[in-house]
């Protein structure tokens, strides 16, 4: 009798999770009823935040065949991809690695559709990857207005697509490539203090906002490092288990994960600046604790850690569920406390210090939150 309570039990807390990223797509898709309009889109446009969330939906159609996720994220593609593979408002001149990250949808829905435009578009943002601009040890720079600049960012918004592009064409030079990318990123970021990894590294420390010894930016934005550590997840999902250096990301991993916890507040939430919870204006912000709650369940799921972390993935929905998110009245769920921008440089010049990070704007239902949470929600259904 007990085994069937406990069971049934069991069953119900999977049919909630179940309702849970449901749910929450569901929201999403009556907030915004079209792609275009997520993270609050007010054009068509191949962003790199809509990539982000009709990944989610790719991810809720690849694990329950609700054809509607599908035929949301397509209808998209669809109309942003012309028969040729030219992509609305897409400039590869400008070298901006943020539109890549929306490419990696195209893979599933070529193999699905067939439809010859989609790998067209592919093979047109790889074609930028080929002559982008890098640092003399081989990584992307972010963009070409940021020369010789590598943020944590833009290794989310390449390399797991440069892997998944090595697995389509059956070429493991992008393996090697990735890898090469991750550790050297790795290298110029991390602090050994925190076990922290700083937002940016600038080769020539001439930014305002570089330390002029080590190059690195001053601060550790937790979205940033939510970026990194969704990357290092997301690239092994197409690097082969036994491949030469595939280890040192998954090393990589764990140290990040046995970092984390200590900045971890009892509520299960993580801080806008990482190391400085409770200091001036500083806010327990949604991305960073979606983005770490996906990598956290998809790392102990994948086994690249102990099952035992998806313990703190668990604390973190909780934290989430009770501090960030709230039910509407048309019944609809809203995450709160977004940061909705955060980068460093540009006009008007963005220093990252911790002033900066913790007044940009804070906004609800984010897609560099939402998406997260639905792909955390996901691994955590597993």
């Amino acid at each position: 009798m007990a085994i069937v309570l406990l069971l049934t039990f069991i069953g119900t807390v999977w049919a909630q999770q179940d309702k849970r990223y449901k749910q929450f797509a569901q929201s999403e898709i009556k907030r915004f009823p079209e792609a275009w309009q997520l993270d609050h889109g007010k054009r068509l446009y191949f962003g790199y935040a809509q990539g982000l969330g009709c990944l989610a939906m790719l991810k809720i159609w690849e694990k329950t065949g609700d054809q509607q996720y599908f035929d949301y994220v397509e209808a998209w593609a669809d109309t942003i991809i012309n028969d040729e593979g030219e992509i609305h408002l897409y400039k590869m001149e400008t070298y901006n690695i943020d539109y890549i990250n929306p490419g990696k949808i195209l893979f599933t829905l070529f193999n699905v559709t067939g439809k010859e435009k989609y790998k067209l578009a592919i093979e047109r943002l790889m074609a930028q990857l080929k002559h982008h601009p890098r640092t003399l040890e081989g990584v992307y720079w972010h963009k070409l207005i940021y020369p010789h600049q590598i943020w944590l960012d833009g290794i989310y918004m390449a390399d797991p697509f440069v892997a998944a592009y090595g697995q389509f064409v059956g070429d493991t030079t992008y393996f090697d490539d990735v890898i090469q990318q991750i550790l050297v990123a790795a290298k110029h970021t991390y602090d050994a203090k925190t076990g922290l990894y700083f937002h940016a590294w600038d080769e020539s420390k001439k930014q305002q906002w570089a330390n002029k010894v080590t190059g690195q930016s001053p601060n550790f934005w937790g979205r940033s490092i939510g970026w990194w550590f969704m990357a290092l997840v997301d690239v092994l999902d197409y690097i082969p288990e036994k491949y030469p250096n595939r280890d040192k990301i998954v090393h990589l991993i764990a140290g990040l994960a046995d970092s984390l916890p200590k900045y971890q507040d009892e509520d299960g939430l993580w801080w806008q600046v990482v190391d400085k919870a409770r200091v001036g204006k500083n806010y327990q912000e949604a991305s960073v604790n979606a983005m770490f709650m996906y990598a956290y369940a998809k790392a102990a799921n994948k086994g690249y850690i102990k099952k035992s972390y998806r313990s703190i993935a668990e604390k973190t929905l909780e934290g989430i569920e009770n501090k960030l998110l709230k039910q509407e009245p048309d019944g609809t769920l809203t995450l709160m406390q977004c940061n909705a921008v955060a980068g460093l440089g540009g006009e008007p010049y963005r220093d990252g210090s911790f002033d900066y990070y913790v007044n940009e704007r804070i906004r609800e239902n984010d897609s560099k939150a939402t998406g997260p949470f639905i792909l955390g929600l996901l691994e955590l259904d597993r």
